[in-house]
Order: C-alpha cells, then sequence, then structure tokens
C-alpha cells in the first residue's frame, strides 16, 4: 500500500506523488502560530498533527525539509483585513515593543511543542526577518497585472486570477456581490470587490503602526497572506508538495495565498504545475457546546492549564491521537482522564515486557534502549514485518489514521506469540511516529514494579512458614503450566484459607499475609 492523503483541493483521496517522482525528497509548509498570546490546546492540535505527518514521512524513506512560519506581522484580528494588528494591540494592552511580544510569545509556543514532543521544523522562520523576500514577491505579483492601488494600499485583484476560491469551493460571483458562502465585511471603501485582499498596507491603514519598512508602494509593512507565500517559495521553492493548516485557513488566508503565489508565476511556472500539489487540513478542537477554541472569545484553555490539573503533555497528545485529522475532536475533563488512565495503562503494559526481556537477557536503560532497540529492530524488520507493524503502517498510509496506529501498538503490548524483545522493538518503532516516550517512560514504571516485588520478598524474612508457603506458590505455578488448574486452584485456596494472598507479578508469583 501507498501512502494517500486527502486533497482538500478537489475533496479527494489521492495516492502521494511529490512533485519530482524521481527523487525520495518531500517539502512541506505548515502554517505557524501568531505570536500575540500563547497557542491555546485547539492550536496545538494542529501541531501534533504536522508532526505526525513529519514523523510519517520520515518513517516511510522520504528525505523532508519542514518549513513552519512564525508571523510576527501584519495578522489583523479579521482574517480578510479587517479589525486591529493583533501584534499592536498586545504590545499595547502589555507596554511593551511588538518585538518583545513575539519573543515572550515565540519562547511559550516553543515550550508547548517541546512537552508535546514534536519534532522542531527544519526551517522556522519570521515574517520581519523575510520583508525583502515579501516585496520581491508583490513585485512580481504587480507586473503580471494582478494588483491596483487606492487609499495608499497595494491590493491583489481576485477578478484576475481564474482559479480565485477553487480550493474552498468559493463563487466569484457572489464574492463580488459581498454574498455566499465566505463572511466578508464590506469595510474597506478602497476595495473595488469585498473579497480583494491587502498585498502591502501604508499608513492610510494605521497611523501608528509600530513596524513599518521602504516599498515601492510606500513606507508601510506587509499583509498578512503574503510572507506564506513568499517564505515557503524562499525555502522550498516555486512547486511544493504538502501546505497544511488548520480549515478555518480554507476560506479566506489558503485561497489568497494561492492566487498571490500562483499570480507571482511566469507562464513557464504556470505550465510546470501548481504552486501547491497536496492540501491538508486539520479541524477543529470542539468543547462543550460544540464550540471551538478562541482566543478572541476568551473560550480557550492552555497547555498549562492541563500540566497545572496534573495531566501530563503526553497525555493530551495521547487524547489527540485517538481521533484522525480531519474529524473535530471534542474536549472533556472526562476525555482527559480517559487519556491520562489510558497511557498509565499503556506505559505499565510495555514495562512489564521490559521486564520479561529483562529475563531474556535484554536489560533497558533510559541511557541504552534507543540504540538497543534500533538494532534487534534492523535485523527484525530484514524479515519484513510483524502483524501489528504492518498494520501500524498501513493505518498511517491511510491518510494518517492514528487511530489505527494506535490500536496496533497497543495490541503488541500484549506480546502474545512472541518474544517480549522483538515486540519492543516494534513498540518502539511505532512510537518514533507516535512519540509518546512508551520505552522511556515504561523503563521507569518497570522499575517501580521491580521495587514492589522486592518489598514482598523481603517481607517474607523471619516467617518460620516462608519456605513451606514458596514451595507451595511454587507448585501451584508448576500445576497451571500443566493446566491442571483444579489443583492450582485448591493451592490457593487452601493458602487463602490461611491468610495468604498469592500476588501476581512480571517476575512470576509471590505472596503476602492478609
Amino acid at each position: 500500500m501507498a501512502l494517500r492523503l486527502f486533497n482538500t483541493m478537489g475533496r479527494k483521496m489521492e495516492e502521494f506523488v511529490p512533485v519530482d517522482p524521481n527523487k525520495k525528497y518531500v517539502g512541506f509548509y505548515g502554517c505557524g502560530p501568531t505570536v500575540y498570546n500563547y497557542a491555546h490546546i485547539g492550536n496545538l492540535r494542529a501541531y501534533v498533527f504536522l508532526d505526525i505527518l513529519d514523523k510519517t514521512l520520515t518513517y516511510l524513506g522520504y528525505d523532508i525539509k519542514h518549513v513552519m512560519n512564525i508571523t510576527d506581522v501584519g495578522h489583523l484580528t479579521g482574517d480578510a483585513d479587517d479589525g486591529e494588528d493583533k501584534m499592536v494591540k498586545t504590545a499595547e494592552e502589555r507596554h511593551q515593543s511588538v518585538l518583545d511580544v513575539a519573543k515572550f510569545y515565540t519562547d511559550a509556543f516553543m515550550s508547548d511543542i517541546d512537552a508535546l514532543n514534536i519534532r522542531h521544523p527544519d526551517v522556522i522562520c519570521k515574517a520581519t526577518e523575510h520583508i525583502s523576500d515579501m516585496i520581491e514577491l508583490i513585485k512580481k505579483i504587480e507586473a503580471n497585472g494582478h494588483t491596483y492601488t487606492a487609499g495608499g494600499n497595494l491590493y491583489f485583484d481576485i477578478s484576475t486570477f481564474p482559479g480565485y476560491g477553487d480550493l474552498a469551493n468559493l463563487n466569484l460571483d457572489e464574492l463580488k456581490a459581498g454574498a455566499g458562502r465566505r463572511k466578508l465585511s464590506v469595510i474597506d471603501e478602497n476595495k473595488r470587490n469585498p473579497g480583494d485582499f491587502v498585498l502591502w498596507f501604508t499608513k492610510s491603514k494605521f497611523e501608528n503602526q509600530a513596524m513599518t519598512w521602504d516599498s515601492p508602494w510606500g513606507r508601510g509593512y506587509p499583509g498578512w497572506h503574503i510572507e506564506c507565500s513568499a517564505m515557503s517559495m524562499k525555502y522550498l521553492g516555486k512547486h511544493i508538495d504538502i501546505h497544511t493548516g488548520g480549515v478555518d485557513h480554507i476560506p479566506v488566508h489558503h485561497t489568497n495565498e494561492i492566487a498571490q503565489s500562483e499570480g507571482s508565476f511566469s507562464a513557464e511556472e504556470r505550465a510546470e504545475g501548481p504552486w501547491v500539489k497536496y492540501w491538508l487540513h486539520n479541524e477543529f478542537l470542539v468543547i462543550e457546546g460544540g464550540n471551538k477554541m478562541s482566543k478572541s472569545s476568551g473560550n480557550f484553555l492552555r497547555l498549562q492549564t492541563l500540566l497545572d490539573k496534573g495531566y501530563d503533555a503526553l497525555d493530551y497528545r495521547f487524547f489527540l491521537l485517538g481521533g484522525h485529522y480531519r474529524k473535530q475532536i471534542y474536549f472533556s475533563w472526562d476525555a482527559m482522564d480517559g487519556a491520562k488512565n489510558g497511557r498509565a495503562a499503556l506505559n505499565e503494559r510495555v514495562a512489564k515486557l521490559i521486564l520479561k526481556a529483562k529475563d531474556e537477557g535484554l536489560e533497558l536503560t533510559k541511557e541504552n534502549f534507543a540504540e538497543k532497540l534500533a538494532s534487534i529492530a534492523k535485523k527484525l524488520h530484514k524479515d519484513g514485518e510483524s502483524e501489528n507493524l504492518k498494520k501500524f503502517r498501513e493505518g498511517l498510509e491511510n491518510d494518517l489514521l492514528t487511530p489505527v496506529a494506535m490500536a496496533a501498538m497497543q495490541k503488541e503490548t500484549n506480546g502474545k506469540g512472541r518474544a517480549a524483545v522483538d515486540c519492543l522493538a516494534d513498540i518502539f518503532t511505532m512510537d518514533k511516529v507516535l512519540s509518546l516516550k512508551v520505552i522511556e517512560n515504561a523503563i521507569e514504571v518497570a522499575k517501580k514494579l521491580e521495587k514492589e516485588s522486592s518489598a514482598h520478598l523481603d517481607d517474607h524474612a523471619g516467617d518460620s512458614e516462608a519456605a513451606e508457603i514458596t514451595a507451595l506458590v511454587e507448585e501451584r505455578t508448576a500445576a497451571k503450566k500443566a493446566k491442571d488448574f483444579a489443583k492450582a486452584d485448591q493451592i490457593r485456596n487452601d493458602l487463602a484459607a490461611r491468610g495468604i494472598t498469592i500476588i501476581d507479578t512480571p517476575q512470576g508469583p509471590t505472596w503476602k499475609r492478609n
């Protein structure tokens, strides 16, 4: 089975074939945060999804280049050029500079993705550091006849781009009339059409804009949409394999990105194909009442809120992986409790495998487990995949179905019919993508289980009947292996009558007095 992805452009499943089919290289771009506030857990869902895409492509053998932007200028409170500048608004509220605000919330965002075990993109690029790239791109768009100037601002004229709205299935005539499926506020009288959007603002928009730059259209600053086009092209070229974002980006931001990016193309570049080959979008995280989390409404939770309530960041990752990225996920504290308990149970089952592997001659530590399991996995997979590893791969290849991949890993923890070391090697391989730190955490759980088992054994010191009781427990174990369950039950009942409880541990049964 080959990797198949749901392409928002065309709304269908498609086999993934890179822009250059002769190479195993994949370049993809994910819309990053606007750093005017903390990322909420709904925002963070997008980056867990992006991380799964990143690690799945790597797992399938692709050489990847993952690029993500940091928006620190140009994003207004309304995505369609209306409202206040988000960065300036927060800077004024905090009595700080825009760059200080950007640094503070960028650092907070990076801390969140580290806690969620998300790999840092290969390139993280800030809008304010790429103004010259945006200006050069706008010049090409202007030269191709897609722009007009009004009120001091430079606008993209959507009527000049025939494919405008294809991604979102928008009706251009309705947009011109200010109606239709995309909500547009006609507040900018300079626009010829309500759907037109700003490429470059001058002081005509805000007299007090904190950051401005010289440009051919006057001193000002870029519109929000242009940054993603300019930076993706700089680091990935004119034709990109994959672009991701939330479903809320489809009708405005990504629609505008396509128009301006392909509006900059020469005839030769247009003939080579679209700017983006595959568009992937994640759905919302919704809360009570079916509402999406929103900073503007104040209706949002930070990752830190979960940590303060006693959850681990990986509990939240576990929760998210239980749903498909294209489906809404309903957040509740009960669901988080379920995720926390589910992850703890997973770690304990793997811990028992680690203890069994120790009996098989493999002792894992936090320092050596990656090297040892990688070596075992390499030898093991020479002869092909196990049943569960195959199901894991097929789940990911089917549009990143993480619930299927998670189920495959859960099943592997049962350890039925396989050596513990082989099970652990496959779990290690799966967790390279799922990134729940299963082996690392299970090693700590295994230490705890061993300690508890030793404590029970120590309890027998000085017990005059210890040797006799231990012999009976061993006799019961032998009876169970021989499938003489009647005898095993009789021994257990006899011991219970004497106030002895048999305790099953990963190292075998032990006992204690009640």
